[in-house]
């Protein structure tokens, strides 16, 4: 995910609310190394919302951490964590930030566990919800997110972003304050120590690179095995990241465009045409949205839905598809995409990970953006790639959140830390190549890894180049040469 661009929603980034997620329940068994007392899990939903089968191999525990970590003694929260057990000689743990900012780990390692079994071999693979996601004191907001997703009145932009941020207020004043990444670093070296490990082994994808540079800095001499796949530099502005992305998804978007017409395409005879059927299209959902069934595809939900499939080259088809049906009037497979995007379910709940994006977001940035100044970035983002931009004026939810900003999560620098590898993509719309060039820069202790293929995820992408690199620094030690470059797969 990891998108700030700000055509997506009335959010300064994207946002969403809902009940919290289900508690997965345990029963007691043995204690492992270190202070975590694992057990299975009960009480995980797979993505059609139905309930997933206890597997012995699939364990769940909790690691409590101080809320505020200015109070140490005061009050504290549990870190909800999950591992799938490494099924040979076992090295130690490595630890998962997926993305968002607000992605749950614990949702996510039992559906990835498969792509990274090679790395499970040696390592019990862990990840945790971080604080303000989920089950670990999980950030909600009402019902308000389905108001911003699903108006249809331009006007109303700025309006429902501050009832947005009062609802977010209401429902969780107390964490809001705390769950940014400077607090959710600490919060890895606590998780790091309680798997009984001396050194953090970690792999961080999209915003999970931001928050292992975070803690390389503050925890240089705990760096063990690091790689930040899909990397994302802080130190930009809010106005730099939306137009960077922008121009990244305008990338990927005439990559898809160039590919579906080369296959025969439903949406146009050339890249031109494609691109603007698909913008005749999500113009007119501004007046008119798509029925379907008991909801209506808005404006917003389409933009989401468009950009969701550019993520992977895999999904294209998807965008092809539901954006033809979309053109004939079955707007289903855009929302069912919109859907996979926000975090909501078959029962119409959302997860938290939209509302923990955009507190995360706020937490750690000291810029409020007003009206004028976002309308000014939207006109350049329109520029770049009109599909991405705003059909209101609006500051976004940053502009009257309850919570203060700061910068402190812009500050990277890992001097003394073990080598980090950082893997970027050619093609990768959410977290552009050039971030991972100035991420390497800024570490100091980086070792750059290009992939010339598209989509977001080098290791993910399939490219077995990229997985073999990433797998004998991990497993082996084996640092690759700088600037190391894997083709397109």
């Amino acid at each position: 995910m990891f998108t700030f661009v700000v055509g997506v929603t009335a959010l300064a980034g994207c946002g969403t609310s809902g009940e919290p997620a289900a508690q997965p329940t345990t029963t007691p068994t043995a204690q492992s190394a270190g202070t975590v007392a694992w057990s299975t899990c009960t009480g995980l939903t797979g993505p059609d919302g139905k309930p997933v089968a206890p597997d012995p191999a699939v364990q769940c525990g909790k690691v409590a951490v101080p809320l505020d970590y200015a109070k140490p003694s005061g009050d504290t929260i549990d870190l909800a964590l999950l591992r799938i057990k490494a099924t040979g000689d076992r090295l130690g743990s490595l630890v998962f930030n997926f993305g968002g900012p607000g992605a749950s780990g614990v949702d996510t390692m039992p559906l990835a566990g498969r792509a990274f079994a090679s790395l499970g071999t040696r390592y019990d693979l862990v990840s945790f919800d971080p604080r303000g996601v989920e089950r670990s004191a999980g950030v909600t907001c009402g019902g308000e997110i389905d108001k911003l997703l699903e108006s249809t009145v331009a006007a109303d932009g700025d309006r429902l972003a501050k009832e947005f941020a009062a609802a977010c207020e209401k429902d969780s004043a107390k964490v809001l304050p705390h769950v940014g990444t400077v607090n959710a670093a600490q919060d890895l070296d606590r998780i790091r120590a309680a798997v009984g490990d001396e050194k953090l082994n970690y792999f961080g994808l999209s915003y999970g690179t931001h928050l292992g540079a975070v803690y390389a800095t503050k925890f240089p001499r705990n760096v063990g095995r690091f790689v930040l796949d899909s990397a994302y530099d802080p130190t930009v502005t809010f106005e730099e990241r939306a137009v960077i992305q922008a121009t990244g998804f305008a990338k990927s978007f005439d990559a898809f465009a160039e590919s579906c017409v080369a296959q025969g395409c439903d949406l146009g005879k050339t890249g031109d045409e494609i691109e603007r059927n698909v913008e005749k299209l999500l113009d007119g959902l501004k007046d008119k949205p798509l029925k379907v069934g008991d909801r209506e595809l808005t404006y917003g939900l389409g933009q989401l839905a468009i950009i969701t499939p550019l993520y992977a080259k895999a999904t294209w088809p998807m965008l092809e598809q539901g954006a033809a049906a979309a053109i004939k009037g079955d707007g289903s497979t855009l929302l069912s995409l919109a859907d996979s995007y926000t975090g909501r379910k078959p029962d119409g709940t959302y997860s938290t990970m939209m509302a923990s994006l955009q507190a995360i977001n706020c937490v750690d940035s000291a810029e409020r953006p007003t009206e004028a100044e976002t309308a000014a970035i939207n006109e350049k983002v329109r520029k770049v790639f009109p599909i991405l931009a705003a059909d209101s004026s609006s500051g976004g939810a940053c502009a009257h959140w309850p919570a203060e900003g700061t910068d402190e999560a812009k500050k990277i620098d890992a001097t003394g830390s073990a080598p980090i590898l950082v893997v970027g993509g050619k093609g990768d719309p959410a977290t552009p190549y050039q971030w991972a060039v100035s991420l390497t820069e800024r570490l100091k202790t980086g070792v750059l890894v290009t992939y010339e293929g598209e989509g977001h995820g080098a290791y993910l992408s399939g490219s077995s180049c990229v997985m073999r690199t990433v797998d004998a620094y991990v497993l082996n030690d084996k640092l690759p040469a700088a600037d190391t470059t894997c083709p397109a797969s």
